[in-house]
């Protein structure tokens, strides 16, 4: 099976250097590379090229329409049977492809996602913030969990469509704010079989400090709701979580200057679930200050969620604004 690599790239010379580098050392070797540059400033055209001679990668320059589009423009241009998507900031290992390939000829399935794990080369701060998105009290593991609530649907930072979906479906038609849900929820309505390959993982290093990575989940709070706009039956309660987590910050602090009782039985609750998110992490990364970290990573990623998620519930859907 030939197996075309599509990488949105987007002002980010370095990052594609390390992806591609682990791309050399792939065990499987059936694969093409399409690395698409999104109308970037700071371009990686001479780097691609250093790598000619170990990839099969074709590179691309083309104007700003964000990552979705850009994936579309990889897949009219890929030869392979089958389009696997990572974003720029990811490590891949070296069994991957042979993992998927595996998976594939076993169990077939139209459309599948990875989980995401962080790297012994990542900062602390990468660590813990890993540790944040993939974590039971923070997202429920439902990211790269075969126990997810509800369908599974792919993220694009690890995500492989087959030739047929693409024909079929088409690409994304958002593209960016929620593009991957949407897209995958569209795969789900034709029949087609979409699961997760939990073996076939990437080092995902997402942000580098706390204020990108609060950017970032404020999106993804807002882009929640927008998946709604297109499918209103994929709210789910486990959505509210964030908002309500932010929304009892604020009531605690509250409560603790007008009514101290109430207030303390508050503090006590967010005590209890900052002292599991402390442990989990130290037994998981087998780091204290990664374990410190994992705190400030997920009430970051909690509350930039929820305010993104509560801004644009607000705005879209008791305001109907667009």
């Amino acid at each position: 099976m030939l197996f075309s690599i599509i990488i949105p790239l987007y002002n980010r010379p370095q990052e594609i250097k390390e992806l591609l580098e682990t791309l050399t050392r792939q065990t499987y070797k059936e694969f093409e590379v399409l690395v698409i540059e999104d109308g970037s400033k700071d371009d990686a055209e001479e780097i691609i090229k250093s790598f000619s001679g170990q990839l099969d990668v074709r590179y691309f320059k083309k104007d700003n329409e964000g990552q979705g589009f850009t994936r579309n423009f990889g897949f009219e241009r890929a030869k392979g049977d089958y389009f696997v998507i990572f974003d720029s900031d990811c490590l891949i290992p070296e069994n991957y492809l042979e993992v998927v390939n595996r998976s594939l000829q076993t169990d077939w399935l139209d459309a599948y996602g990875g989980p995401d794990d962080a790297h012994a080369s990542f900062t602390n701060v990468q660590k813990a913030i890993s540790y944040s998105m993939t974590s039971p009290f923070t997202t429920g593991g439902i990211r790269g969990n075969k126990k997810g609530i509800g369908q599974f649907h792919p993220r694009s930072f690890n995500m492989g469509v087959s030739r047929k979906v693409w024909e079929t479906v088409g690409g994304f038609i958002i593209t960016r704010s929620g593009e991957d849900i949407e897209y995958s929820i569209r795969i789900h309505s034709h029949g087609f079989k979409i699961g997760l390959i939990p073996d076939a993982k990437v080092y995902h290093k997402r942000r580098t400090n706390f204020l990108q990575f609060y950017k970032q989940l404020h999106f993804f709070g807002r882009a929640r709701i927008n998946v709604y706009k297109f499918f209103p039956q994929e709210l789910k309660a486990v959505h509210f979580f964030p908002a309500l987590f932010t929304l009892g910050i604020a009531a605690t602090l509250m409560l603790n200057i007008f009514y101290l009782p109430l207030g303390i039985a508050c503090d006590i609750i967010y005590a209890i679930f900052t002292l599991l998110i402390f442990f989990h992490s130290w037994l998981k990364n087998q780091s204290l200050k990664v374990a410190f970290l994992s705190i400030i990573a997920a009430f970051t990623q909690l509350i930039a969620y929820g305010l993104g998620f509560m801004q644009d519930f607000w705005k879209r859907v008791v305001l109907k604004r667009s």
